[in-house]
């Protein structure tokens, strides 16, 4: 399973009620190199997404467990366009903060030289935003 974008390898996951109005579908995938979220739909695979917890360590090793990484895991997605998802990004670090995860922490381990955007201006301006 390869991104649309970049043809790099994806990791499917199943996005809890509680976020499916931050996500592209109620089964998504985010891209191991430019941290695009799309619906998994859009990517053939023979593994689809399931409820089980997703291993996003084939991201990045900062990634949490569980609700708290498809919570960053969305917002990732969504910072290509910080002024647009502002308030989708402001509710998802809250949920993942709320699942026990130290977003900003995240942020700051997180390591995607080929990021879909400037991850450096962009923790800068989440901590400002936050």
């Amino acid at each position: 399973m390869s991104c649309p974008h970049c043809d790099a390898p994806v990791v499917a996951f199943a996005v809890p009620p509680a976020l499916r109005e931050h996500a592209p579908d109620s089964s998504s995938a985010i891209c191991t190199r430019c941290l695009r979220t799309f619906p998994a739909d859009d990517v053939p695979t023979d593994e689809p997404a399931t409820a089980d917890a997703p291993d996003f360590t084939a991201v990045d090793p900062a990634f949490p467990a569980g609700e708290a990484g498809v919570a960053l895991a969305l917002a990732c997605g969504q910072l290509e366009s910080l002024a647009l998802n502002r308030a989708s990004i402001e509710a998802l670090v809250e949920h993942a903060e709320r699942s026990g995860a130290d977003a900003f922490a995240f942020f700051e381990r997180l390591d995607a030289p080929d990021a879909a955007f400037d991850l450096e201006r962009r923790r800068s301006a989440l901590l400002d935003m936050v």
